[in-house]
């Protein structure tokens, strides 16, 4: 009997790509964001033979979670995979309230309500590695807290809820880390596509601190195959890390593009100074995936920006005429 996935963050990279992914292997799957469905190009799921098996509902958890409620009632998923939140490190120090509103009070309210219809057999809370804080050795799943920015406060704080709600109430959650993913069909305004895009453009970039921080960069598809897989085989009240064991400054990811687009990259680059909190490298260690359920990356990051770089050309018409820059909501 195939699963029924209720995707909350739908419209995001990592969940339109995800989506793809469940229809492909002929899921149904019930959609959820607070924004309309971006442009087709954005979303790759659009174009998926199974494309009938998807319905999409638009809502704001914040404001409006009882649309999403009676429509889970409804479609009667039994697995939940969370990419909703508030993002942008930068920007949640402006208005660190939005942050905190978004990833953890309503976060609060929709795993309880979903809990409580008794249907969902996991919850996979799709987290982030900045609840770390900067660290220049490999860290394991259990490595401590130090969120840095309001962003990566609230991030960690909803991790400590729900993990406080398995150890004494059972949540069926699983938790998952990932690297900085990658692909075509990311907003513009992140950095591979930005830069990218750039160039194309003639335009220059902020590359905040010199690009010292150093990252590694995943294929959005190895990121998606991981996330599914833990779908099927993590073990609850467990945290998986998903990366590749390379890592890569900014800076040098730049002079990498700039190498394949054949370009110099400094003609594209303004140095600025870098962002409060910036964190200067996360370095997940990915062993306990790799060994517990039998996963490894398959895209390197040169083929990777390859195939960004192909969609962006084929698209560079549309991606203009969509927004460029990150657009707060609250």
């Amino acid at each position: 009997m195939k699963n029924r996935f209720l995707v909350i963050g739908s419209n995001s990279f990592s969940g339109s790509n995800f989506i793809n992914l469940l229809l492909t292997k002929n899921h149904k799957v019930l959609g959820v964001s607070r924004s309309k469905e971006p442009k087709s190009f954005y979303l790759e799921y659009k174009k998926n033979k199974n494309i009938k098996n998807f319905s999409f509902v638009k809502t704001n958890l914040n404001k409006n979670l009882n649309i999403l409620i009676n429509k889970v009632k409804k479609f009667k998923p039994n697995i939940v995979v969370n990419y909703a939140a508030q993002g942008m490190v930068a920007e949640s120090w402006l208005n660190p309230n939005d942050w905190y509103i978004t990833n953890i009070i309503s976060q609060v309210t929709l795993y309880k309500k979903l809990n409580e219809l008794g249907l969902v057999k996991k919850f996979i809370h799709v987290t982030t590695p900045e609840v770390y804080g900067s660290s220049n050795k490999m860290i394991k799943e259990n490595f401590n807290f130090q969120p840095s920015t309001p962003y990566a406060i609230s991030r960690a704080t909803m991790d400590l809820h729900l993990y406080k709600q398995f150890q004494n109430f059972k949540l069926p959650v699983i938790f998952t880390r990932t690297a900085n993913v990658f692909g075509p069909g990311q907003q513009a305004y992140r950095i591979v596509p930005k830069f990218i895009i750039s160039v194309k453009k003639n335009n220059k970039i902020n590359l905040h601190g010199g690009g010292a921080s150093s990252r590694s960069f995943i294929f959005i598809d190895d990121a998606s195959k991981a996330t599914y897989l833990i779908t099927k085989n993590g073990k609850i009240g467990n945290t998986y890390h998903i990366s590749t064991n390379n890592f890569i400054t900014i800076k040098n990811l730049i002079k990498k593009i700039a190498s394949i687009l054949r370009v110099k990259y400094k003609k594209y680059v303004i140095v600025s100074k870098d962002r409060a909190g910036k964190d200067k490298a996360y370095k997940l260690s990915s062993k306990k995936i790799r060994k517990e359920l039998g996963w490894r990356p398959l895209t390197n990051l040169e083929e990777g920006i390859n195939k960004t770089i192909k969609w962006a050309e084929k698209n560079i018409k549309l991606i203009n005429q969509s927004e460029l820059k990150y657009k707060h909501k609250n």
